[in-house]
């Protein structure tokens, strides 16, 4: 049996000098088939913790840990975990059932390490920040492609989408999802709360796939969506998160949601951006989201939509994901081949 490999002490950038943050186990491998072990993982996290940070900072984030690397079974830490060191803070957020929760918000680098430490590949933080976790200042759009499509085929969609936005008055920044989907996220000023957010969401997909209807689709009934890239509009429903931009995924290639600029965005392949690869490419490209903060916009325009789709094309509210409350407005949650009576 190899020995275990000694523990390691990292020092890591913080608001009031350095921290020293625990690795245990570096040569522990995660990633088997390229034999990347957890200390690369850690490392990578210590070198891109700077846009990391940008990304989470002061927003509630879950956490998708593999304590046993990627063959091993991964599970979703809502709740900050027991033992957290003095400096992880944490942001108290509701769930759909009413359930609050005290989830990590990080607010300093060695917060980063010390969850990759404990095994974390994908940060999965709220699109709201602490101060106000009822009102998202991120709109996030998920471009999931269905079987028989793939990455080619969400870019071509999230340039129809890029179109969308411009005319709604929205500054759209993609990333790579670290698999064959492609996530735009734009932020927005925090006036609005999560079911008109949602409503923005749906209002602007219709329109993509309205443009582009071989290509892409709203239905949220997977035997209605074909060969096709699907906007999934519940991303946006409460609770609901995606992996952040620099989150390493949980695929055979310790792939990374790579923030992209859209010119670069048409000319690359998911697996170009890996745990051994980034770091190099931010050390000599920066971060392509630096700016995102600068361009906050309104829903006032996407809302107008979504409001004349209710009213002049009896296009209201779509199915929301089975677990949560049946919502207001909220047509039925069959799917249309079970559904005796489709008229309700």
């Amino acid at each position: 049996m190899a020995s275990k490999s000694a523990a390691v002490l990292l020092s890591v950038p913080g608001p009031d000098g350095d921290r020293e943050v625990r690795l245990t186990s570096p040569d522990k491998v995660y990633f088997p088939e390229r034999g990347i072990t957890k200390g690369e993982v850690v490392e990578y996290y210590r070198a891109v913790a700077a846009p990391l940070l940008t990304a989470l900072r002061e927003r509630p984030t879950n956490l998708k840990r593999y304590p046993d690397g990627l063959d091993g079974e991964p599970f979703f830490a809502k709740r900050l975990p027991k033992g957290a060191p003095p400096y992880v803070e944490t942001a108290r957020v509701t769930f759909p059932s009413g359930r609050t929760a005290d989830s990590l918000c990080p607010t300093e680098q060695a917060v980063l390490l010390w969850a990759a430490n404990m095994g974390t590949f994908d940060f999965h933080p709220w699109p709201v920040r602490r101060a106000d976790t009822d009102r998202p200042d991120e709109l996030r759009i998920d471009l999931d492609p269905q079987p028989g499509t793939d990455f080619a085929d969400a870019v071509a969609v999230a340039a129809v989408l890029r179109e969308v936005l411009d005319e709604a008055g929205l500054v759209g920044w993609p990333k790579t999802s670290g698999g064959r989907g492609v996530h735009v996220f734009c932020r927005i000023r925090p006036e609005w709360d999560f079911v008109a957010v949602r409503h923005a969401v749906i209002a602007i997909a219709r329109r993509v796939a309205e443009r582009s209807p071989d290509k892409a689709t709203v239905a949220w009934w997977k035997e209605e969506r074909g060969e096709r890239v699907f906007l999934d509009y519940n991303q946006a429903a409460r609770d609901r998160t995606v992996a952040s931009a620099w989150s390493v995924r949980g695929r055979p290639r310790a792939t990374v949601s790579m923030p992209l600029t859209w010119e670069t965005l048409p000319d690359v392949e998911p697996e170009d951006f890996d745990v051994r690869t980034v770091p190099g490419l931010y050390a000599e490209h920066g971060d392509p989201h630096a700016a995102m903060d600068e361009s906050a916009g309104g829903l006032e325009r996407v809302l107008e939509w979504y409001a004349a789709d209710e009213r002049d094309r009896g296009l209201g509210d779509m199915p929301y994901p089975p677990e949560y409350p049946k919502m207001p407005g909220e047509p039925m949650r069959v799917q249309p081949s079970r559904a005796r009576n489709p008229e309700g």
